[in-house]
């Protein structure tokens, strides 16, 4: 069951690189036509092959965005931080969603149903550049992860996941709050394997963990391990 969370009085979507193109007044009318809704720590957004009926813009918190085998393996791809987006791909096409959603953390969103969507786009035809560049984003993102597995070793796509989920966080010290099963799904790997790795880094001092949270305590090292320098 999700609760309604009272949005911002003030431009809400004005960090929404999807919204980027329209005018305030615009974005405001998008943000009022928009569900507000909240999610509790491990509570689904939506599954693999629900209805693609609205667009989710991720206000508080992080969202994993994932696929689920037949044997019930996960393979997360991506994590969703504000102020992302995610569910453009069913709203364009009319398809059903092609991943599952799960919110990390405590989380609110604002949904945007298919209808209203699609009105913006005949009635604002700036928003157009914003979808290529959210689609352009999506492609850009699972290309180097493809890339990455086939270029990089286990350690190495552990550390580059770390990175991404640091994101633009200048902080010498990062917290991350993401189990290590969780990071072996985004990684591709066993947990073992991974836990051998944040073993190895640990011991170099370049994290050390906290319960469930990863404590990142040396940010170039670890960009050096996945080869981003």
């Amino acid at each position: 069951m999700t609760v309604p969370v009272n949005p911002q009085a003030d431009d809400p979507l004005a960090g929404v690189d999807l919204f980027a193109g329209l005018a305030p007044a615009v974005r405001s009318r998008v943000a009022a036509a928009a569900v507000p809704r909240s999610y509790r720590r491990g509570q689904l957004l939506f599954l693999e092959k629900d209805p693609g009926d609205s667009l989710i813009m991720v206000r508080r918190g992080a969202v994993s965005v994932f696929r689920t085998a037949p044997t019930g393996d996960r393979a997360l791809l991506y994590v969703v931080r504000p102020p992302g987006v995610l569910g453009e791909l069913s709203l364009l096409d009319g398809g059903t969603r092609s991943a599952s959603a799960e919110a990390l953390e405590e989380t609110h969103v604002l949904a945007l149903s298919r209808g209203a969507f699609l009105e913006l786009v005949r009635t604002q035809p700036p928003i157009l550049d914003g979808v290529m560049r959210s689609f352009g984003g999506l492609i850009r993102r699972l290309t180097d992860q493809t890339s990455d597995h086939i270029f990089l070793d286990l350690p190495g796509r552990v550390a580059k996941t770390l990175i991404r989920l640091v994101g633009d966080n200048r902080s010498p010290v990062v917290t991350i709050d993401l189990n290590q099963t969780q990071l072996a799904e985004m990684a591709g790997g066993s947990r073992q394997s991974v836990n051998q790795a944040l073993g190895t880094f640990a011991t170099r001092g370049w994290l050390h963990t906290e319960g469930r949270k990863i404590v990142v305590t040396d940010i170039p090292a670890l960009r050096r391990r996945a080869g981003m320098t």
